[in-house]
């Protein structure tokens, strides 16, 4: 019985290492299958290798659970382990698919959010932060030359340092704005 438990913990010490190493190359595809820039049959031959992978990973999922299933292994817990992972897996692939075989003019296809590429996301961010200061600038702007008409200088008098101040951050602003 020995023999059999060395001979079985090393199929399953490889069947763990090829789950691993599946797992990292669906990592690898899925980035992928994201990070290109919507060209069409590059997208088409990345989810064909992802499909080709997760098909692999199931495979070893059905041997795993066999295992698992077995009274003749003790500890158990690496398997399971594995098992969630490629579950976790799957369902990824499940939502690729699905983005997939959605058409652009279906009703799921028109309910869905249009995607923004993170370059364009950023764009807004920065675009969106701008407006803002800007914004932020103008009424700055406009409480300055409130207060300046508060302060005016009557004749004979020195002018006030704060008005002084206040028109070189009105200036400033403004070069700004």
């Amino acid at each position: 019985m020995v023999i059999i438990s060395r001979k079985l913990q090393g199929e399953i010490d490889r069947v763990l290492k090829k789950v691993q190493e599946g797992v990292e190359v669906f990592d690898s595809i899925w980035k992928k299958v994201y990070d290109t820039d919507n060209v069409k049959n590059q997208k088409e031959k990345f989810e064909a290798d992802l499909k080709k992978e997760i098909k692999k990973l199931q495979r070893y999922r059905d041997q795993i659970k066999t295992w698992i299933q077995s009274s003749e292994i003790k500890d158990k817990k690496a398997l399971m382990d594995a098992r969630k992972v490629i579950e976790k897996e799957m369902e990824r692939f499940k939502i690729c698919e699905k983005e997939t075989k959605t058409k652009a003019f279906s009703k799921e296809g028109l309910d869905q959010q249009p995607k923004t590429d993170p370059k364009e996301k950023a764009k807004a961010e920065t675009r969106d932060w701008l407006n803002n200061v800007v914004s932020d600038l103008e009424s700055q702007i406009d409480s300055f030359e409130a207060e300046i008409e508060g302060l005016s200088v009557k004749k004979g008098k020195t002018r006030p340092p704060r008005l002084t101040h206040l028109e070189s951050s009105i200036t400033r602003h403004k070069a700004h704005n």
